[in-house]
């Protein structure tokens, strides 16, 4: 009779990527390193006999570990694979992870609570440098990222068993004649996992030690998770109206144009972008103006809440590059 493999318990975590403005920067929520470990988002299990759903386990979470109320919150993707917690021959509960992309405002209170929690606001730029082309190309990827992931894809010419790495690397990074396309922000960090320039993936045990990584590393599979919050709020900016969930009631054009560049992570031409809100109408004048750009008053624009009764899919379409 033949025994039954061994099943190993399953428990179920939930994560939250966090997104909030601060001095037109994308920040993320994380709760901050301690004794040299990484930096982590927010997480704890789910506990089916406290709460009935896992976004209000959730919130339960993140609250208890940075005192932040969570406000939009919408779902990401289960993160199951075997070593996102340990090494490749796990052993004991395999933790799967439910990922949820949250969106939120910054503010002097809020940030001391923090703090005194344990947690803090980030530069989601620091674990993903690549992404951030708001003052052109960024120079890591022509220094570091092309030349490692192209060696890595000469060794996949010598066995016709390997996927085509060239025609992903340049899919993912915009190539010879292929556009870059900010939305691909998982499959660029999954390239630099598998070719082990990703921290993770030597602590995982995928790769050996010696390559350069580029970005801060994170726990366990926390900057997958990132990337994935990443890619999913620049895709959702163009045909949902989130943007506005990070903006405080009232801003001019000039803070709603900083913030959408934020993050798509590029630059976007002034005159453009205000006739590309204009054609939006999601924006109506308050009536008020502000100084506090130190210039000439600058009008005051508040989210024209109407079109979500007016059009299916109200957002900024941004154009190509």
């Amino acid at each position: 009779m033949t025994a039954e493999p061994t099943r190993a318990p399953v428990e179920i975590g939930l994560n939250a990527a966090v997104v909030a403005i601060s001095d037109r920067q994308p920040r993320i929520l994380v709760v901050a390193s301690k004794d040299g470990e990484r930096d982590a988002l927010p997480f704890g299990p789910f506990n089916a006999h406290q709460h009935r759903t896992f976004e209000t386990s959730l919130r339960a979470s993140v609250e208890q570990q940075t005192a932040l109320k969570l406000g939009y919150i919408e779902q990401l993707y289960t993160f199951g694979d075997r070593g996102r917690q340990k090494l490749p021959k796990e052993a004991g509960t395999h933790m799967v992870s439910v990922g949820y992309l949250a969106l939120t405002r910054t503010d002097a209170e809020a940030n001391e609570q923090l703090a005194e929690a344990g947690a803090c606001w980030r530069d989601w730029y620091a674990y993903l440098p690549w992404e951030d082309w708001r003052q052109g190309r960024p120079a890591v990827i022509d220094q570091l990222i092309i030349p490692g992931l192209s060696a890595w894809a000469r060794e996949a010419q010598l066995d016709e068993r390997l996927p085509a790495r060239r025609t992903r690397l340049r899919l993912a990074f915009g190539l010879d004649d292929f556009p870059w396309d900010e939305e691909r922000v998982l499959e660029r960090y999954e390239l630099l996992y598998e070719a082990g320039l990703a921290a993770e993936a030597v602590t995982d045990g995928w790769a050996p030690a010696g390559k350069p990584g580029p970005g801060v590393a994170m726990r366990h599979d926390h900057r997958r998770i990132v990337a994935t919050a990443m890619a999913r709020l620049r895709g959702k900016i163009k045909y949902r109206p989130v943007i506005f969930e990070m903006m405080a009631p009232e801003f001019t054009l000039t803070e709603l144009q900083a913030t959408v560049e934020a993050i798509s992570g590029r630059h976007l031409h002034k005159q453009n972008f205000r006739r590309l809100v204009e054609g939006a109408e999601l924006v109506e004048p308050t009536g008020g103006s502000t100084s506090a750009t130190g210039g000439r008053p600058a009008a005051l624009f508040r989210f024209r809440r109407q079109i979500l009764d007016e059009r299916p899919a109200p957002g900024l379409k941004l154009g190509g590059r």
